[in-house]
């Protein structure tokens, strides 16, 4: 399916905020952001940056500003996207389309723009200390190939697949993850490279 399939796809759906959703789109295609479907949603860009995207969820919708943290947030409507990882993303929600004042969204998202032709971004964490979780280490000790293509990979990578595994609390669920992220591995792939 063509992204412009996919977009229309989402904006056409049969959902409780569709009516919310498509008002947030009127107002986004009167900026200089250009339309773009990622991560099964629709993402707007300027330069072929993330600058926002427009979500639905079972009790809301709302707009992603990829670089939120920088925005001025007079009306104190920005929430942090996943408090204590998220540096930069914030999120506006709206619990029905009356909530939705067409001038101010159109404000957040030319500032939200603004500060993208500025530079203005959150870079991520670079590091070079990388714990590796027990249930990885064991792997790469039955498998000296799999340790190697490991190593070709970034610290920042690295750490992405070692936090995936240890941040889950069920046995049962580590071993899930390791075995989806193994392939990954020796393919070179890093885990959030689709989100990229």
């Amino acid at each position: 399916m063509e992204k412009s399939e996919k977009l229309e796809s989402y904006y056409e759906k049969e959902h409780p905020f569709r009516e919310g959703i498509g008002f947030l789109r009127e107002i986004a295609l009167k900026t200089e952001a250009q339309e773009d479907f990622k991560w099964s949603i629709p993402v707007y860009t300027w330069n072929n940056k993330n600058v926002f995207g427009i979500c639905k969820f079972k009790g809301h919708f709302g707009i992603w500003f990829f670089n939120g943290v920088f925005l001025t947030d007079s009306k104190k409507v920005l929430e942090n996207a996943q408090e204590g990882k998220t540096k930069g993303m914030r999120h506006w929600k709206f619990h029905s389309l009356n909530e939705v004042d067409q001038k101010m969204v159109l404000a957040y998202m030319v500032e939200a723009l603004e500060h993208q032709k500025k530079g203005l971004e959150v870079k991520a964490e670079r590091t070079s200390k990388v714990v590796i979780p027990e249930l990885l280490q064991s792997e790469f000790s039955n498998n000296a190939t799999l340790k190697v293509a490991f190593e070709k990979f970034t610290p920042y990578k690295q750490k992405e697949f070692c936090e995936y595994i240890a941040e889950a609390k069920q046995e049962k669920t580590k071993l899930r993850r390791l075995a989806k992220i193994l392939p990954m591995i020796k393919e070179g792939v890093g885990l959030n490279d689709g989100y990229r």
